[in-house]
């Protein structure tokens, strides 16, 4: 009889997946876009050249220009740093609350939990981009008033998965020595089962980064996020569906970045969980 064989991912040395490295590459290349991306821009990203007009690609505009002469690369590269800021903020905003809500609910159980739980409920039934366009669109709160509203709708997610890996751990032997010693609640929690969580917390802050960049880029491609004439990749992909015949790396080059950016880091995510979940199994 046949037996099947199913072949691993390519593996560079050390054991790491040829796709997490490349997942590395683009992350790290975005990280310098947006430590040193003012520095590297071949034109001022605001520098309007209305003679010259919307062009596709030529000498000295390899992405070619906007419909007001702007460089398209220059742009590009200094809207790296609100599109991922924004983002950022959002994830470490999430896993803050969510995390420390979620091991708080899961840790001392009764009421606390019924209540942390019934809030989780509440706002996990709220459409959440729908509510982001309502909200955003009556209040006028722009861009950051964005952040903070999808940081609120994205917490009942990292408190359900927190509470989850919480109740897994306050079940171990450790706890229980832990509590007969007279350990206070906060030391056990964060000094305890915040180290063994910490795959579980890491993976979703990477995954929250990604949500959060397409939530926002939406967002600007929507006219609710970025200010008009803020470099962003969502506003750029909406102000290059009218010259897509005439310059196409206008909308082409943001959604690559999009797409790159979120690919490398939900590879990096994915191979960061189960590296480090699979060594706390083995202690």
């Amino acid at each position: 009889m046949a037996t099947a064989v199913t072949s691993a991912p390519p593996r560079a040395k050390g054991g790491v997946p040829v796709l997490v490295i490349a997942g590395s590459v683009a992350a790290g290349l975005v990280v310098l876009l947006v430590l040193f991306g003012g520095w590297i821009t071949p034109h001022d990203p605001a520098e309007q050249d209305l003679l010259l007009g919307a062009a596709g690609p030529g000498p000295g505009h390899p992405l070619g220009t906007d419909s007001l002469g702007r460089d398209v690369l220059s742009q590009l590269i200094a809207g790296t740093r609100i599109a991922v800021t924004g983002p950022l903020v959002v994830a470490a905003g999430t896993v803050l609350i969510g995390a420390t809500l979620g091991m708080i609910a899961a840790y001392y159980g009764g009421v606390v939990d019924a209540v942390t739980n019934r809030f989780a409920d509440l706002m996990y039934a709220l459409p959440g981009l729908l509510v982001i366009i309502v909200v955003v669109g009556v209040v006028g709160g722009g861009y950051w008033f964005a952040v903070a509203v999808l940081t609120v709708l994205s917490v009942p997610a990292e408190i359900r998965l927190c509470r989850s890996a919480t109740l897994v751990q306050t079940r171990l032997p450790y706890i229980e020595a832990a509590r007969t010693l007279g350990l206070s609640g906060p030391r056990i929690m964060f000094r305890h089962i915040l180290p063994n969580i910490a795959p579980t917390v890491i993976a979703t802050f990477l995954l929250d980064f990604v949500g959060a960049l397409i939530g926002l880029s939406g967002l600007s491609f929507l006219g609710l996020g970025t200010p008009p004439g803020t470099p962003d990749w969502g506003a750029m992909l909406q102000e290059g569906q009218a010259l897509l015949t005439v310059n196409p790396w206008m909308s082409l080059a943001p959604g690559l970045m999009i797409i790159v950016t979120a690919a490398g880091v939900t590879l990096i995510g994915d191979w960061m969980y189960d590296r480090y979940s699979s060594r706390g199994e083995q202690r």
